[in-house]
């Protein structure tokens, strides 16, 4: 096994200040949202202003863009997920898209583009999107189907992107497209396709379990500057799985703040719910169910905030660490919610409760980002390969 300094959950004052900070705000703002995100259709533009009120949208962007650190710092992002996510699905994904939608740009991307846009991502006046999927591309990256083809001074996109978040919502896409169709993971490129391009359109979006903005993004004959693209021509792939390398630890920590928030649920209940002349909470079942919950949580956070710590150290790449803290803590999250929900009997199947909400928000977990069985092969493979 490749050898790395054993670390555990390592935070700062500022994390601790931070930790508090976003647990206040949820609970005094983001909880009145959240209550009518479903029903609201002005809920995503209410929830993307109070976060940005908040600043916590400038933890997607660096300082020298508006951002609060002068680099990313995993440990306040995964901080700011776990207490999002237990309070609502929504806000998490705003907040984490901020991101992840522009990670290739600040990575890639001209210092012009650079300037133009990354502000205004800190500040939520611009929406950003990742658009690399499509409808036969998933996990198998290398078999995009989406072409860029040189022509003059621009690049010519055409091509679907499926499942794409903030789809209709984003201002720009940092988009994912072969310049040689058979040259497999080598021909991809990466592109910051602004949504109001010509030939750039979003034909349809999707209903998902959860509330969750969500659709296709059609390339028809469109035009982008070849100075929107970012990185190098060819560089496209490494820029995605950089991205997910830096954004899958956060994946674990919102499903530890769902994991948290139905324990905390399920506690309340069972304390107060009587079956047969006695609380739920007498029965050593649930007991039993109760403690292997608590110390499945404690198990996923453990693995997050290690890998957040390892990647704020200095760790060029956390490959090993984010997939086994995605993997195990969505896959903990989603038996945690499933027994919370247990617990609650027909009350928790009722739609708008709780955990009704979280048994629907958690399992998008398991799948984006890389798949629980995608992060099984990754994990082996870093293991197989020294």
């Amino acid at each position: 096994m490749r050898q790395r300094p054993s670390v555990g959950i390592e935070l700062d004052p500022e994390h601790i200040e931070l930790e508090c900070a976003v647990a206040e705000m949820c609970s005094t703002v983001l909880s009145s949202i959240a209550e009518r995100e479903e029903t609201d259709p002005d809920a995503f533009d209410a929830m993307r202003k109070a976060l940005a009120a908040s600043g916590v949208l400038a933890e997607m962007v660096p300082a020298p863009y508006g951002g609060r650190r002068d680099r990313l710092d995993s440990r306040a992002i995964a901080i700011i997920r776990e207490a999002l996510a237990g309070t609502s699905g929504l806000a998490d994904l705003i907040f984490v898209m901020q991101g992840l939608g522009s990670y290739a740009l600040q990575i890639g991307g001209s210092e012009q583009l650079r300037a133009l846009w990354l502000p205004r991502v800190a500040t939520g006046e611009a929406i950003a999107a990742m658009a690399l999927t499509e409808e036969f591309a998933g996990s198998d990256v290398s078999a995009i189907a989406t072409t860029a083809r040189e022509d003059g001074d621009d690049y010519v996109l055409d091509g679907e992107k499926w499942f794409i978040s903030n789809a209709g919502r984003a201002d720009f896409y940092c988009v994912f497209a072969t310049v040689d169709p058979g040259a497999g993971r080598k021909g991809i490129t990466a592109f910051l396709v602004e949504a109001a391009s010509e030939g750039c359109s979003v034909p349809r979006l999707m209903e998902t379990l959860a509330p969750h903005p969500l659709g296709v993004v059609r390339l028809d004959n469109c035009r982008v500057p070849a100075g929107n693209v970012l990185g190098e021509i060819g560089g496209g792939f490494a820029i995605a799985m950089q991205t997910l390398d830096t954004f899958r630890t956060s994946v674990g920590a919102a499903a530890v703040g769902m994991a948290r928030r139905a324990l905390d649920e399920a506690i309340s209940f069972v304390k107060h719910r009587t079956q047969f002349g006695q609380p739920l909470s007498e029965f050593q079942l649930t007991q039993a169910a109760i403690a292997e919950m608590a110390v499945e949580i404690e198990a996923a956070r453990l693995l997050v905030y290690r890998a957040a710590t390892v990647k704020d150290r200095g760790a060029e790449r956390v490959t090993l660490e984010a997939s086994m803290a995605k993997l195990y803590a969505t896959e903990a999250a989603q038996r945690i919610i499933d027994r919370a929900l247990q617990l609650h009997g027909g009350r928790g199947l009722l739609r708008g409760s709780v955990t009704e909400r979280l048994y629907r928000d958690v399992r998008a977990l398991r799948i984006y980002e890389g798949t629980s069985e995608i992060q099984k092969l990754v994990i082996a493979s870093q293991l197989l390969k020294n």
